[in-house]
């Protein structure tokens, strides 16, 4: 899993019929500091997550499609939590 912020949405009016009534989301990695880390990545979210909210995601194409209750869903990435908070301890 990655912690990731929604960037953006997208919405696709054609899309593969595993994708019915799911959320398209544009989520930007990040570091343990909050900054941007790599490219933006597009991520199905089934649970509702906003835009500037910071998720949780997982980026393995099986797991990603299993956590959103798809399997064999073209998927690549999956918003699997929504943040409340993230506290470090060094």
């Amino acid at each position: 899993m990655q912690i990731a912020r929604v960037i953006g949405t997208v919405v696709a009016t054609q899309k593969h019929a595993k994708f019915e009534g799911a959320k398209l989301l544009l989520v930007q990695p990040l570091t343990i500091d909050d900054k941007p880390r790599g490219t933006a990545i597009l991520a199905v979210d089934a649970l509702g997550a906003g835009v500037h909210e910071k998720v949780l995601i997982v980026m393995e194409g099986r797991a990603a499609g299993e956590a959103l209750g798809r399997k064999l869903a073209p998927v690549d990435a999956a918003v699997v939590g929504i943040i409340d908070t993230v506290d470090v301890t060094e």
